[in-house]
C-alpha cells in the first residue's frame, strides 16, 4: 500500500485555495461536505443541504475541485457525488497554524523588560 503525504503548501498554492473559499456559497458547500464524511453526498442531497441548485452548484463544485478541496464522481457528463478532500483541507488548516504562537511572548517574561 502506498501512503501519500502532502508537502507543506506554498504561499501561492494556499492563496489559490483560500481564493476558492472566497464565496459564502462555496464555503457552505465545503462545510456540508466535511460534515458528510468520507463518502461525500449525492449532488441532489448536497444541493438541498446547501440551498443551492443546478448550474450554480456545478459552478461552485468546479472551482472547489480545481482548488483540490473536493473530489467528484462522474457518470458521463453528470456529477453524481462529491466529497471533501480531507488531506487538502487539513493541509490548508496546517498552513494557517504552522507558526502558531511563534512570535508570542512567553508568559513568564517580564513585560516591563
Amino acid at each position: 500500500m502506498k501512503i501519500t503525504t502532502h508537502n507543506a503548501l506554498t504561499p501561492e498554492t494556499a492563496a489559490s485555495k483560500f481564493a476558492a473559499l472566497g464565496s459564502e456559497q462555496r464555503l457552505a458547500v465545503l462545510d456540508v461536505l466535511v460534515r458528510a464524511g468520507s463518502e461525500g453526498l449525492p449532488i441532489g442531497v448536497l444541493g438541498e443541504r446547501c440551498g443551492i441548485s443546478g448550474s450554480t452548484l456545478t459552478h461552485h463544485l468546479k472551482i472547489l475541485a480545481a482548488a483540490g478541496l473536493v473530489t467528484q464522481s462522474r457518470q458521463g457528463r453528470s456529477i453524481i457525488c462529491a466529497g471533501a478532500d480531507y488531506a487538502e483541507v487539513r493541509a490548508l488548516s496546517d498552513y494557517l497554524l504552522r507558526h502558531c504562537c511563534a512570535d508570542a511572548r512567553c508568559a513568564t517574561e517580564n513585560p516591563n523588560g
